[in-house]
């Protein structure tokens, strides 16, 4: 009640204090919410409203393929019961090889941990090259890292797909006629079969590096903003190379490194692209390219299940939010800022 009373007064002084606005200001501020309406029209209608939909989508049992005239039931929480027995998606970890194949969430996780790594010291290693002063062109050699980033991903999928071809790719063509390895010998890449599915993560990650270029020049910006200062320090104390780095550069940079690992982990989360063109979706070889993300998709759309879509939707959030609470709580840990002051 007391809470009440305070919100009223809040809305009463704001009423006050509109009302005490000159006429000229009044014009300007019903001006800047007119011009803002459209912003806020689309965001309710296509962002706000539609995340409580689906809120709402998890506790009903909504199929299109059930027809527009069928009346949803409320099953309460029967679509999370559902999922966390469902070994497709691997949500409960017990159920993650049931019936001989693994489960989305499996699939996501073991793909990260190859995955991740690469996405983040390549582009660190890479900026630390770029930042070298005895490099000659510096600025020609970030334009070449950073132009294939720009390239739209689909078309970049592609043209791996057509290099990394089992048969007629050129990347085995090299290794057959070139470098004289057995045709038996050569890999697969996306075409392996479920008992040599690192080949297939092997791949994408291939397909990933071709668009580190942004990463690096983020981890570039970050050593270009260690002060010099430290370093000459680090020199007259004798600290080699591997020292200097470890105990100047990297908690210099590590907010950037935070940055992008952050970016990183929530991007794997939600993979989905590279297996949807180059698996075409299905999930072959023995589940290993049912990504978690993609498993969602084709119970949403291709499935039409809505209720369990959404469901799966929701689950994926709150995994997300766990994971990106803990990132932001062991950072106290290992990430320095300049400004801050630790008791």
């Amino acid at each position: 009640m007391i809470e009440q009373f305070s919100n009223f007064r809040t809305s009463l002084k704001s009423l006050r204090s509109f009302r005490s606005l000159s006429p000229l200001a009044r014009k300007e501020l019903k001006q800047g919410i007119t011009f803002l309406s459209p912003w806020i029209l689309g965001f309710l209608l296509f962002t706000l409203i539609p995340i409580f939909a689906t809120l709402f989508f998890t506790f009903i049992n909504l199929k299109i393929t059930d027809g527009i005239a069928s009346t949803p039931k409320w099953v309460g929480l029967d679509n999370y019961k559902y999922l966390w027995n469902d070994n497709q998606a691997g949500v409960n970890p017990s159920t993650w090889f049931q019936g001989g194949t693994p489960g989305s969430l499996w699939v996501t996780m073991a793909f990260g941990i190859i995955a991740l790594p690469v996405g983040i010291f390549l582009p660190l290693g890479i900026a630390l090259l770029m930042n070298n002063k005895h490099l000659k062109a510096p600025n020609l050699f970030r334009s070449l890292f950073y132009m294939p980033y720009i390239v739209p991903f689909v078309a970049a999928v592609f043209l791996w797909g057509g290099m990394l071809n089992s048969q007629t790719g050129w990347i085995n063509r090299f290794l057959v006629e070139i470098l004289h390895v057995s045709r038996d010998s050569v890999p697969m890449w996306a075409n392996s079969g479920a008992e040599e599915w690192g080949w297939i993560y092997a791949t994408y990650v291939l397909m990933g590096v071709w668009g580190i270029g942004n990463a690096m020049l983020i981890m570039l910006a970050g050593l270009q903003g260690v002060p010099t200062e430290l370093y000459d320090a680090a020199k007259v104390d004798g600290a080699n190379a591997w020292q200097t780095f470890w105990k100047v550069t990297f908690p210099m940079i590590s907010p950037v490194i935070f940055y992008n690992l952050t970016l990183s982990i929530v991007g794997l989360f939600q993979y989905f692209l590279v297996p949807l063109v180059v698996n075409q979706g299905t999930g072959r070889p023995g589940g290993f390219t049912m990504f978690y993300n993609l498993y969602l998709y084709r119970n949403f759309f291709l499935f039409q299940n809505m209720s369990y879509g959404a469901t799966l939707a929701w689950v994926l959030f709150a995994i997300i939010l766990v994971v990106t609470i803990f990132l932001f709580w062991s950072a106290k840990y290992w990430v320095y800022y300049a400004s801050e002051t630790r008791s």
